[in-house]
């Protein structure tokens, strides 16, 4: 493969995985499960905080009580544009994320959280093996988690 190819491959790459981490927070929003579900791989995990949702319960994760009652209200998932290291088929995409809530007329930030995204090429596709999001609340878990390298 020439250095011109290669270079191509990587820019395709990344535009893959960003459109994958651009489609949560809509997904989220909507209350979309079976999209959440296929930006996963089949036994996928999401962590946050004590929770880890594996395979088809992460897109479950929208019937959750806390997550109806920020649909109800009217949220927003907005997350920032990752930091992207490619290894070959394997690539970890570090974030911010920030849920807004509806309050009165006003939208309040209720979480605000450190992402760490772990993805893997599966038949050509870019999917999430593994998420981490951490609350920023000070901790120096959620500091490694913004520095964390592959």
């Amino acid at each position: 493969m020439s250095d011109l190819e290669k270079r191509v491959e990587a820019l395709e790459d990344r535009l893959a995985i960003l459109d994958l981490i651009s489609r949560y927070g809509p997904a989220a929003d909507s209350g979309e499960s079976s999209t959440i579900a296929t930006l996963w791989e089949e036994d996928g995990t999401y962590t946050f905080d004590t929770t880890t949702l594996v395979g088809e319960s992460v897109g479950a994760l929208v019937n959750f009580d806390t997550h109806q009652a920020y649909m109800s209200a009217g949220c927003a998932h907005f997350l920032s544009t990752p930091r992207i290291d490619l290894d070959g088929n394997h690539a970890v995409a570090v974030n911010h994320s920030i849920v807004l809530q509806r309050q009165g007329q006003a939208w309040a930030p209720v979480r605000v959280s450190a992402n760490r995204w772990e993805l893997t090429r599966v038949s050509g596709r870019w999917k999430v093996a593994h998420r981490t999001a951490q609350l920023l609340d000070g901790s120096e878990q959620a500091r490694a988690l913004l520095s964390a390298l592959p």
